[in-house]
């Protein structure tokens, strides 16, 4: 059957997360509804990562086998035109043919996320679902510096959320850089996998690196502590995009 890789961006308020869930909507759903009611074909749509409730993605990339072989810009409007009739805030913005072998999940390389802080006294509005809104200033240089004692290849138990599935807790974080522009504060995250909620627990801990209220020495030692007690408060979703994901072969900007 031929196999096609999408890049699908989604507003992740809404749903229950990306995997197709009993309690809720999902964006795994979404799209497999609208393949259902394009081609009639009941499937199971893969992604590259499983996103949260409230988390977005700019660039989550998934595949699905169909029974016919579809001009991919064809299928990418097709597939939009339907999730815009079922209200679904869910966009596909690429699909491409590939070869049976390349699976969203198992092919990826790496994968890099975004995290947003914004930081001013007043509640945000606009913004609302976009970012950690913070009412007080955070010391952005401090924050890099803490997070550059993540670098690297560690166990992160104390980053990874107690229902993680993952059989290991050892990863190789390729890069966790912390950038201010005037009140938003960005957390960028690189690394081929991460453990369940182990962004928003690093997004928690180096808040409160910015607040003062732990130094980088702290955080590296709530590192090598490995234990869950010694994270900072989780970061909540709606901060967090799934902003790229990378595979042998792409050409990268």
């Amino acid at each position: 059957m031929p196999r096609f890789r999408m890049t699908v961006e989604y507003d992740g308020s809404p749903y229950v997360g990306w995997q197709r869930q009993t309690n809720g909507a999902s964006v795994q759903g979404a799209l497999e509804n609208a393949v259902l009611s394009l081609t009639g074909e009941t499937v199971s749509i893969r992604g590259a990562g499983r996103t949260d409730s409230g988390v977005h993605a700019k660039g989550q990339v998934t595949h699905v086998d169909l029974s016919r072989d579809w001009i991919p810009h064809k299928l990418r409007n097709a597939l939009n035109a339907h999730l815009a009739l079922a209200g679904e805030r869910v966009a596909v913005l690429d699909v491409q043919a590939v070869a049976e072998s390349f699976d969203a999940r198992f092919s990826a390389i790496r994968r890099h996320y975004l995290y947003r802080i914004i930081t001013r006294p007043a509640r945000l509005a606009l913004e609302a679902e976009r970012a950690w809104w913070v009412s007080k200033p955070l010391d952005h240089e401090v924050m890099h510096a803490a997070a550059q004692r993540l670098v690297g290849h560690h166990d992160f138990t104390t980053f990874r959320s107690v229902h993680c599935q993952a059989k290991s807790p050892m990863r190789t974080l390729d890069r966790l850089d912390v950038s201010r522009t005037g009140d938003l504060i960005e957390i960028r995250a690189t690394a081929q996998s991460f453990l369940h909620n182990q962004i928003r627990s690093f997004a928690g801990t180096l808040k409160l690196a910015g607040e003062g209220k732990m130094t980088p020495d702290e955080v590296q030692s709530a590192l090598e502590a490995r234990a869950r007690t010694a994270c900072g408060p989780v970061a909540p979703p709606q901060g967090l995009f799934f902003m790229r994901v990378d595979y042998p072969g792409d050409e990268q900007g």
